[in-house]
């Protein structure tokens, strides 16, 4: 999916929301525990409530990782599920890869060509041999990670050398290797006022900005610095929807949660006139 794509679908849905599938086991509803595929039969109730309201979703691959075999099975159904029922919807694998360019590039195959991923986030440290495999495929995204909301941001991202913060350097410098077609850029919700500075140095790419909900980050101030002329956000939330209820209704729950969102984010657009 190109940028085109991703924004007539934003102007559809009147919608930047990214749904987080982070999947724990221990929070999947009792009386779905019995069930053959408790994982993937959790994602496809959230998925069919969420849909109206999201343009994009995010398995963070941990998730289906530390539950084995039957982990792994049920991201690549979950994938699939997205694939056939609802094709215009955008994928992202949360796997934050990043390596020496020989294993960059079957982490790449992994995603994008068994898995058909549209998205992986990667972590650009050991540079742009690391990030290039992720960028030789048509239509597909490296996420690179440049300022998170984590309390060790603060050992390495605001460096600064020479009057420019290291998350500053990855931004210039990596957008020598690819475009704002191929590439993406992770700024946490939580460090909103420093999208303004972003959008300095990168006034064209789209931000996938997690941290909204449960984390505390303000949707008002990611739209209000973040936004661009062709929308230029993917606001995640992960817990805040996905386990806003752990009754037989939270599906319904999680489908609400969405629409309240989807709801903010249309006053936005219609006030940058996107919609």
């Amino acid at each position: 999916m190109n940028s085109s794509q991703l924004f007539d679908n934003i102007v559809k849905k009147r919608s930047f929301l990214c749904v987080g599938l982070d999947t724990e086991t221990e929070k999947i509803p009792e009386f779905l525990k019995n069930r053959r595929d408790p994982i993937f039969e959790f994602n496809k109730k959230i998925i069919d409530a969420t849909v109206e309201y999201a343009v994009a979703y995010k398995p963070n691959v941990a998730f289906y990782e530390s539950a084995g075999p039957a982990g792994w099975t049920a991201l690549e159904k979950t994938v699939k599920y997205i694939r056939k029922e609802y094709p215009d919807l955008f994928i992202i694998a949360d796997a934050k890869r990043g390596d020496i360019g020989n294993t960059s590039k079957m982490y790449a195959k992994e995603f994008f060509e068994n898995m058909a991923f549209d998205a992986v986030t990667v972590a650009p440290y050991m540079g742009e041999d690391s990030v290039t495999p992720f960028l030789s495929y048509n239509d597909k995204w490296a996420i690179l990670l440049v300022l998170t909301s984590n309390k060790g941001a603060g050992d390495f991202q605001y460096h600064n050398e020479d009057g420019i913060m290291l998350f500053e350097r990855v931004l210039t410098v990596s957008q020598k290797w690819g475009n704002n077609n191929n590439i993406m850029y992770v700024v946490g919700a939580t460090r909103a006022e420093m999208l303004k500075d972003i959008r300095q140095i990168a006034p064209d790419h789209f931000l996938l900005v997690p941290g909204v909900g449960a984390q505390g980050g303000s949707l008002k101030e990611v739209s209000k610095y973040g936004l661009n002329n062709r929308c230029g956000l993917l606001v995640n939330s992960s817990r805040g929807i996905i386990f806003a209820d752990n009754s037989g209704n939270f599906d319904k729950a999680a489908g609400e949660k969405a629409r309240e969102l989807q709801q903010e984010m249309e006053v936005y657009l219609s006030e940058r006139k996107l919609i």
